[in-house]
């Protein structure tokens, strides 16, 4: 069954993409089916996979504006997962999608679409992960509308706790008029130095606040995120050893974990 995750923060600098990238590579490394949506214009997740945004004649814009299928859209990227990219194009797309009937919900038909076309091909995915833009628009909507469940990366400090309330408002009120199934897969502490006591303090608040939603895994401050999207690699096949790169591993691991005891738990 596919599991569609969108990866959401409206916070900019929280370690959003590095993450979509390097999970899905993590995902993927353990035997999983991916499929990475970029749903950014500035498209670093499609740079970060190894894939030339400028040159992708096929993006999600297309798909969005109904152009042309998920299935065409897509691409190979490194880290053996599957890829529809995205570039400056899709900047224009939320202008063009504001005077279209069902705005909100393109990228979920869309996504259907593809759900449908895959049911045919014998269940090609097991996840879909959405990059989102780092802000609350139009293309942030679409990509919760199409999500089972949005996965939040924060860093461990004051104003992060601050947006993470605005973005909990947000996700309930989508619950009420756009998506009653969109659940809250979990919050993830990135760019984490336990030297400092600040972070040390925000995360005892998130685990007390949201409790088993909170990811164990904790991605640290690690050189080697930050120099593989230069490189076009996500850091488990530029470094495996990293210790960014293992964070993510683990991460993958213990999403697996958590969907097999859930189904393991679902009534037959």
């Amino acid at each position: 069954m596919i599991r569609t995750i969108a990866i959401a923060n409206q916070k900019g600098g929280v370690g959003k993409t590095t993450t979509a990238v390097n999970l899905a590579a993590s995902l993927a490394a353990q035997g999983r089916r991916v499929l990475l949506i970029d749903v950014d214009p500035q498209g670093n997740a499609t740079m970060g996979a190894g894939v030339d945004k400028n040159g992708a004649e096929t993006t999600v814009y297309t798909v969005l504006l109904g152009e042309a299928s998920m299935l065409d859209a897509r691409v190979r990227a490194q880290g053996g997962f599957d890829l529809i990219p995205a570039n400056r194009e899709l900047a224009g797309a939320e202008v063009e999608l504001v005077n279209l009937p069902d705005r909100e919900t393109k990228l979920k038909d869309a996504i259907h679409t593809l759900k449908a076309a895959i049911a045919a091909v014998a269940e090609e995915y097991d996840y879909i992960l959405i990059d989102c833009p780092p802000t609350l628009n139009l293309l942030t909507l679409n990509a919760l509308c199409a999500a089972d469940s949005v996965l939040i990366p924060m860093q461990c400090e004051y104003y992060a706790l601050e947006g993470l309330s605005d973005l909990v408002q947000t996700l309930r009120r989508m619950q009420q008029h756009l998506n009653p199934d969109l659940e809250i897969e979990g919050l993830l502490r990135t760019m984490y130095d336990p030297r400092m006591t600040l972070s040390q303090q925000v995360a005892a608040q998130l685990e007390r606040h949201f409790g088993e939603k909170l990811f164990a895994t904790v991605i640290p401050r690690n050189v080697r995120l930050a120099e593989a999207p230069s490189h076009g690699l996500p850091a488990l096949l530029l470094d495996r050893s990293s210790k960014g790169a293992q964070a993510y591993v683990a991460l993958a691991q213990e999403l697996i974990s958590r969907h097999e005891a859930a189904a393991a738990a679902a009534p037959t």
